[in-house]
């Protein structure tokens, strides 16, 4: 399996990889993967084997601390350095889950975490994954004033000290 940048080519796969991981409320459109494959391909992670797309990882780089529904929206091109990565989206084809490929791609964000001086990553889950980012050493700081897709959501972060 290889790590790689988005590539355009790409679109396809994910669209089908986005709907196997979300509800139709909650999943990207078309429109905000080719926004985020155009403007934020640095923090666009693809974890890929033999050609096929097995997950992927993104989030625009964000000044604040916590994840807001304009994100959703709209996105910018990140910095060079500073802010905290966010993470918009984190999903794993079906049949390649329970293969440590969401904890790969989460390793990979750290280090870009890392390589850029950012403050650490921020995301969003719901309160059945908050164990699984608790055990990659992510902080829950509560519910989330985020109402995306209709669903409740914690607030989790994770600081770079806290970074191996």
């Amino acid at each position: 399996m290889i790590l790689r940048n988005v590539q355009a080519t790409d679109l396809e796969q994910l669209l089908g990889i986005e709907n196997e991981g979300f509800s139709m409320e909650e999943a990207a459109t078309k429109e905000a993967f080719v926004d985020r494959i155009k403007l934020i391909s640095d923090t666009f992670i693809v974890a890929e084997k033999e050609g096929e797309i097995l997950g992927y990882i993104n989030g625009p780089i964000i000044d604040q601390l916590y994840i807001t529904d304009d994100l959703f929206e709209e996105i910018k091109e990140n910095p060079k350095t500073g802010g905290y990565q966010s993470i918009l989206g984190l999903a794993v084809s079906k049949k390649a889950r329970n293969l440590g490929i969401a904890k790969t791609l989460m390793e990979k964000f750290e280090s870009l975490v890392e390589e850029h001086d950012r403050k650490g990553i921020t995301l969003t889950c719901k309160q059945e994954l908050v164990p699984f980012y608790e055990k990659l050493g992510f902080v829950s700081h509560g519910l989330s004033e985020s109402e995306h897709g209709g669903a409740s959501w914690f607030n989790l972060v994770k600081f770079r000290e806290g970074m191996n």
